[in-house]
């Protein structure tokens, strides 16, 4: 059975992928091979998931300091 992903995974994968392909498309020729390719793509998804997540929990603080005054 394929499991469902949530909207805020789905987000996350379709962002990780344009960050591989933008990285990719900037790499020289020259560097292009399988294990670059395999370590922009877990790069690709830690550093979205990093992004992601620091963005939401500076939105949330900020929601939280106009909730309060």
């Amino acid at each position: 059975m394929e499991k469902q992903l949530t909207v805020l995974e789905s987000i996350i994968e379709e962002v990780a992928t344009d960050l591989y392909n933008k990285w990719c498309s900037a790499m020289p020729e020259a560097e292009k091979n399988e294990i670059a390719f395999r370590a922009m793509a877990t790069n690709s998804k830690e550093t979205t998931l990093f992004v992601i997540q620091n963005f939401m929990d500076k939105f949330n603080a900020a929601a939280d300091e106009l909730k309060d005054k």
